[in-house]
């Protein structure tokens, strides 16, 4: 895939993307009781936006649905262990990731969600046309390839190395 092809978010791009994302959130006046993450690719997302919303409680929603470049699972699977939102059911929930591609993950997030807490709202960075969830909350909308900095470099580990020590 041509560089040309790719939506390059780079750290201090993120910084203020994350920022401009979390100003939307306020001017909206929506107040998000807890902010839940999707991770891995929300984690640093969730974290940004709760600092900046001033939002103490974040949670974590770990799915596995893409396993490399464009590859992934026929749908997303939730692993565990699972955010326990008992006692929940009067909260804002803002669930937040790195991009909406197909939706299907923010389908199975919201999904999750029903009927535990009172409100849900997705805020991402990048929506791309396809995805199937309308975000409340977006950053920019791209048909690229986005090449995040947290994911753009191989692992410095090998998972295949034995482990010494």
């Amino acid at each position: 895939m041509d560089q040309q092809d790719r939506e390059i978010l780079d750290w201090p791009a993120f910084g203020r993307a994350a920022r401009e994302l979390a100003q939307r959130i306020a001017d909206d006046a929506y107040r998000p009781d807890l902010v839940l993450s999707v991770a891995r690719g929300g984690l640093l997302v969730a974290g940004a936006l709760s600092y900046a919303l001033d939002v103490k409680s974040i949670h974590m929603l770990n799915v596995l649905y893409y396993t490399g470049i464009d590859e992934r699972l026929d749908a997303p699977v939730i692993l565990d262990p699972q955010p326990d939102l008992t006692g929940l059911s009067a909260a804002r929930v803002l669930i937040a990731d790195d991009v909406a591609d197909t939706g299907a993950t923010l389908e199975v997030v919201r999904a999750f969600c029903a009927g535990r807490v009172a409100e849900v709202r997705c805020a991402v960075l990048y929506e791309k046309p396809q995805s199937t969830v309308a975000c409340e909350y977006v950053w920019r909308r791209t048909d690229r390839w986005i090449n995040f900095p947290w994911s753009s470099l191989p692992p410095v580990t090998d998972p295949a190395a034995p482990v010494t020590g």
